[in-house]
């Protein structure tokens, strides 16, 4: 469809450099995007929320309301997970305030280790949470519980162990 003679007369490109530049976008256009990536049964969708480890959750929600203009929910216990929590809207997130409940809190041992508090974890939102914890057993993720709990927002959730996603806890959650 191209008339070479005027093609390389207006670009200045030789007759084997059209030819090249020609057939490099020839092939450019022909490789399908998605190519070589498998295709899943699960999406990962927006992030939820980062949780925030906080030694005095009082003082962490006042930060957030009082100095930084946040709103913020109330606190709200979840005896099944060892925490309190309290959340901060951020418009396009979520900020998850975490305090130990009870003894057993793994929040309690973290805090143990990082006196100050913070970033406990991120909570990524899924399509198909059960595909999801199917597929990462078959790609060898170390999961923290057998089967998915429900989390602060009614949700089943399950948490990914951090040695398997860079250093990182990773909670994913039922969109």
């Amino acid at each position: 469809p191209y008339n070479l003679n005027i093609a390389i007369y207006f670009t200045g490109l030789s007759r084997c450099a059209w030819h090249t530049l020609l057939s490099v976008r020839a092939v450019s256009l022909t490789v399908p995007v998605g190519q070589g990536v498998p295709q899943s049964l699960w999406k990962l969708g927006r992030l939820n929320h980062v949780a925030i480890a906080v030694p005095d959750l009082e003082k962490a929600t006042a930060l957030y309301r009082d100095v930084l203009g946040a709103q913020v929910s109330a606190t709200v216990p979840l005896p099944e997970h060892g925490v309190y929590t309290v959340f901060v809207e951020l418009g396009n997130t979520k900020l998850e305030l975490l305090h130990p409940l009870g003894e057993k809190s793994p929040i309690a041992g973290f805090l143990q280790k990082n006196k100050a508090g913070g970033m406990h974890h991120i909570c990524i939102e899924v399509d198909d949470i059960n595909a999801a914890i199917v597929d990462l057993k078959e790609k060898k993720i170390r999961l923290l519980s057998p089967e998915p709990r429900i989390g602060a927002h009614g949700k089943p959730v399950m948490f990914l162990h951090p040695k398997d996603c860079d250093g990182v806890l990773v909670e994913i959650e039922q969109a």
